[in-house]
């Protein structure tokens, strides 16, 4: 018992010469540990997977005696009084459990019928604190075992609606909706050392991952002391999320053997005894109470009482004359069973208050709004992703969709109104990775590796804030995600087919175990996944969702019975040089045989750059419909999306990408030049698409053997169409993540909504 006394008054920091100081160097090696931890699970290294209900994390930084308990008692009385079914996880400290045990008042009243041992039993299999959380919270089941994870999933078979997960703070596996941090304000970090040197789980640099602080025990301190703590958490949490509760008295009950009627009058002289993570507040809180304390014995937190100890214990009440014993509520679920004391054990009946509920409840609520992202590393991709966001607004009308686009401004969001959380990253190849190592040795040279770098800088201010991001690209774009903000992702895979060679081996790998799961372009490259352990899935090609966007109005061509050309310069920086190559393809072409031209330019392209690209060309706005004119030959230019006006496109003579696969998918035939890229994308669409030298010239006399040739233009139709297959992944990737949690979270928001503010609209709510 000395030996405990003399070692926590070390690690508290009320003692700083002490043999316990030989304890350092495994204080070191512990931060050391707890700092690579943290760094795998930040970047991704290690596996952070979201639950499917939402979930409170309430934890600390220190080993125990932050009032963890009554808080979670607390903050579940708050979910309940909105008529919201709560459940708590928890570890079970000292349980023996494994699976997943479920316990709930009544399991306890049962255990309590069959008598002490069956009680006893029952604490030894899930603890104590899972015991005294089910007692106090009639109808909130408690799910115990070693993976919290786990737990969530039984607490979904009870009807629960949000998860409070106690204790849960370091539990970095489970993604969590909120993460609150108490901090003891009698000793908030003892001595400063990690445990085995001092009472620190990380270092209290670790508080900045908390969405909120509270400062618990805060009656038990002057003002001044108050201040200085509120002044040092702000260095690693806005003051604004900083928040102080208390405990507060309710009743005296009293316990022979079973609980008896609570009490108003408390008892004389008492000699008290605990196995708490913080014996000095329970001594403060009794004192306060004006309760005489003759003697008092502290054992080790969670204490398992011997018969031997209660017996030394009542010896010492009868010898420095204690009219009863003392103990918290905890204490009495460790007794041993079937031993009954000579006298009532009185026992404080407590609970958390917080100063400021209202502003708590505020800051909770606008938390618990689901913040969904949707990151993309190209323009294509970008296209894609804009839609994809555009029906996750209309799915979960509750959520905050935002954009992550790693390429570019984030044009295709910004038309569709989606916030772009990402910072500018121009290149001048306008992408990431690349099928030529000059462009790569371009884009480094006009600081391709800075971008990343702030890339990195905006992934890290989401961290913890989001839910599992939508990844729409291809593995660089999930390992760049994962890298920033550390949750696994969901990736469309956009750029990855067995047509143009399959995913590489490490590429299977890092899908495999870094993934949630792969959405595929094509039935064969799904099963390529699978044979890897990949959890991957096919249901129609995203980008042909592009192509079904029931929101576009079709724009009009113009001249009906000739051929309707469109033309694509593309939406890389290099289209401003290549828009020229195909106004000089329009020239000779027309020569040959006149038709009906469009062009539709990316809305990543600058428009008063691209019209002064079109050299020999004017430019004519009438009422914002903007064209460009040489000689009788006039050529409209469309801003909106490439799905408006393909239906009618008898040709496209394109230099893009994802709009090239767009346009063969809806059966229209294709003609590019031959370059690098180009010859990769030839494997994906084979017949539907017909590559010519990169002249002008080529580029006409293809164009006008397609047009002249009807039974090889409705060949290329059709094989773009069995190329590029059926759209519908999009709306099956919406339901997908409904399931896995993203409408528990959105009604969840909406209740709690409705019954703390009901007058006040959703909008001023997410401000508050």
């Amino acid at each position: 018992m000395n030996l405990v006394k003399s070692y926590l008054s070390f690690a508290r920091g009320e003692r700083r010469c002490s043999p316990w100081a030989a304890s350092y160097p495994f204080g070191l090696m512990a931060r050391s540990i707890v700092a690579v931890r943290n760094f795998s699970f930040n970047r991704g290294i290690a596996s952070m997977i979201e639950p499917p209900l939402p979930v409170i994390s309430v934890g600390n930084l220190t080993v125990g005696g932050t009032n963890k308990t009554p808080f979670v008692e607390m903050l579940c009385r708050m979910l309940r009084s909105a008529d919201i079914p709560v459940g708590i996880v928890s570890r079970g400290y000292g349980g023996r459990t494994v699976d997943p045990v479920v316990v709930t008042s009544d399991v306890v009243a049962r255990s309590r019928e069959r008598g002490a041992d069956a009680l006893a039993e029952l604490r030894d299999l899930v603890g104590d604190e899972p015991l005294l959380l089910a007692s106090r919270l009639a109808g909130s089941p408690v799910a115990v075992s070693k993976d919290r994870l786990r737990d969530v999933d039984i607490l979904v078979e009870q009807g629960v609606r949000v998860v409070v997960a106690d204790d849960a703070f370091q539990h970095r596996r489970m993604v969590r909706d909120a993460d609150i941090c108490l901090v003891d304000a009698c000793c908030p970090f003892g001595n400063g050392w990690l445990v085995p040197a001092g009472i620190l789980r990380e270092p209290p640099s670790g508080m900045a991952r908390a969405s909120m602080v509270v400062i618990t025990k805060s009656d038990q301190v002057p003002p001044e002391r108050l201040r200085a703590l509120k002044a040092e958490i702000a260095r690693h949490v806005p003051e604004e999320r900083i928040f102080l509760s208390r405990l507060t008295f309710h009743a005296w009950q009293r316990w022979d053997g079973a609980w008896r009627d609570q009490s108003g009058q408390g008892p004389g002289p008492v000699l008290a005894f605990s196995a708490i993570g913080s014996p000095e507040s329970f001594r403060w809180s009794l004192e306060s109470l004006g309760v005489q304390i003759l003697k008092e014995h502290r054992f080790k937190d969670h204490h398992r009482y011997r018969r031997e100890d209660m017996e030394l214990l009542e010896a010492s009440m009868r010898d420095h004359g204690a009219e009863a014993m003392v103990c918290t509520e905890k204490d009495v679920y460790n007794l041993p069973a079937g031993w009954t004391p000579s006298a009532d054990i009185f026992v404080p009946i407590v609970s958390t208050v917080l100063d400021e509920e209202e502003r708590f409840k505020a800051t909770l609520l606008g938390l618990l709004r689901p913040r969904i992202v949707v990151a993309s590393n190209g323009y294509g991709e970008d296209s894609i992703g804009a839609l994809l966001a555009r029906k996750l607004r209309a799915r979960f009308p509750a959520a905050a969709v935002s954009a992550f686009p790693v390429v570019g401004k984030g044009e295709h969001y910004l038309r569709e109104g989606v916030p772009v959380d990402s910072v500018a990253a121009d290149s001048p190849s306008g992408g990431v990775i690349k099928y030529d190592l000059s462009d790569l040795w371009r884009d480094i040279r006009s600081g391709l590796l800075r971008s990343i770098s702030r890339q990195m800088e905006a992934w890290r201010a989401l961290r913890g804030r989001i839910r599992t991001p939508l990844c729409v690209g291809d593995v660089y774009l999930l390992l760049h995600t994962l890298w920033g903000q550390g949750q696994t992702p969901i990736l469309v895979a956009t750029a990855k087919t067995v047509f143009l060679s399959g995913h590489w081996r490490l590429e299977r790998f890092i899908l495999r175990h870094r993934s949630r799961i792969v959405w595929t372009r094509d039935r064969e490259t799904k099963e390529e996944l699978l044979r890897s352990g990949t959890a991957a899935r096919f249901d129609g090609n995203p980008i042909m969702d592009l192509t079904c966007d029931g929101s576009v109005e079709p724009h009009p061509w113009g001249d009906e019975g000739i051929p309707h050309v469109l033309l694509l310069p593309g939406s890389r920086p290099r289209a401003y040089d290549d828009v020229r190559l195909l106004l000089d393809a329009v020239d000779l072409l027309h020569e040959g045989r006149p038709c009906s031209y469009l062009m539709v330019v990316a809305p990543t392209l600058d428009r008063a750059e691209f019209l002064s690209a079109c050299e020999g060309w004017s430019s004519l706005d009438e009422d914002g419909i903007w064209s460009i004119i040489k000689g009788e030959k006039r050529i409209p230019l469309f801003f909106g999306p490439l799905s408006a006006v393909t239906a009618d496109a008898d040709l496209l003579v394109g230099l893009g990408g994802t709009a090239n696969q767009v346009c063969a998918g809806m059966g229209v035939p294709v003609v590019s030049i031959e370059e690098k890229g180009k010859f990769v994308q030839k494997k994906l669409l084979g017949g539907s698409e017909l590559l010519v030298p990169p002249t002008a010239a080529d580029l006409a006399r293809g164009a006008l053997r397609i047009l002249s040739d009807d039974a090889l233009r409705d060949t290329m139709s059709r094989e773009g169409r069995e190329r590029l297959g059926e759209p519908g992944a999009l709306d099956r990737i919406v339901e997908y993540t409904a399931r896995m949690g993203w409408e528990a979270r959105c009604a969840l928001f909406e209740s709690l909504s409705a019954a703390w503010w009901p007058q006040e609209p959703q909008q001023s709510i997410v401000r508050r």
